[in-house]
């Protein structure tokens, strides 16, 4: 079997969710190895089997003001209704607390995480943000086409911005919020590691240097493809859950 110990070396880069042109740092422990969205507190894990594949969730206890607008039950209903041919290694869903300089430097609705560790266990992860209610969600009215086009999907989603001089603002709201991270972060971000596996999946766990070939040759990608694809796939497979009345669905 692959070694789940050994380190993608993608690790921290952009490729994992990391931004290269922050003005401020967020610090990392060098010596763990560990990057700033893998040190978790304060938290509860749960296994669940869906499709006969085990998944851990882990929960990070909120602060003051913030929620997790996904319950485990809502991205459960959502993964079952995946092919599991997507799963992959994918084992780990985390509803994070970010802390508060995170949420200024590098503000995310979710990622991938290609090689997550958790427990001394090194396996992709999907994580979603918790949300803080007393912040306003504020959005550029300097877009480019494909900020131009977030916009419209979030107006979709239900988010109701007002306009100022600089830009556009909204309240941010559980169910508002929930519908963005449910219905469409959750699957783009599962596009991501279904076009992962695309380039990784056709060898067997035992040539170790050919996979890591591949994944480099994922990793080198231009943005803008890895994008397309995890938005394309995103869409598709929204588009045929509304059509089989899978979602919406109440929170559960």
């Amino acid at each position: 079997m692959r070694n789940p110990t050994r380190r993608n070396r993608n690790i921290g880069t952009e490729n994992q969710g990391f931004g290269q042109n922050n003005k401020m740092k967020i610090s990392t422990h060098n010596r763990e190895l560990k990057s700033f969205y893998e040190r978790l507190e304060n938290y509860q894990k749960e296994k669940r089997i869906i499709n006969k594949h085990e998944f851990v969730f882990i929960t990070e206890q909120t602060r003051e003001n913030c929620v997790h607008t996904c319950s485990l039950n809502d991205i459960e209903k959502i993964i079952k209704n995946i092919p599991p041919k997507y799963y992959g290694e994918l084992r780990f869903f985390i509803l994070r607390q970010p802390k508060r300089k995170e949420e200024i430097i590098s503000p995310v609705w979710g990622r991938l995480i290609y090689s997550y560790e958790f427990e001394d266990d090194y396996y992709p992860a999907i994580v979603l943000e918790a949300i803080d209610l007393s912040k306003k969600f504020k959005w550029t009215k300097k877009q480019k086409i494909e900020d131009l086009k977030e916009f419209e999907k979030l107006k979709i989603d239900g988010h109701i911005f007002k306009e100022n001089k600089k830009e556009f603002i909204a309240d941010f709201t559980i169910d508002k919020s929930r519908n963005t991270q449910l219905y469409r972060t959750l699957l783009h971000e599962f596009g991501h590691y279904v076009h992962f596996l695309n380039y990784t999946s056709i060898l067997d766990d035992e040539n170790y240097d050919e996979k890591e070939r591949l994944e480099d040759i994922y990793f080198n990608l231009p943005k803008n493809e890895k994008e397309k694809y995890a938005h394309k796939f995103a869409d598709d497979l929204k588009n045929e859950l509304i059509s089989k009345k899978i979602i919406p669905f109440d929170p559960e």
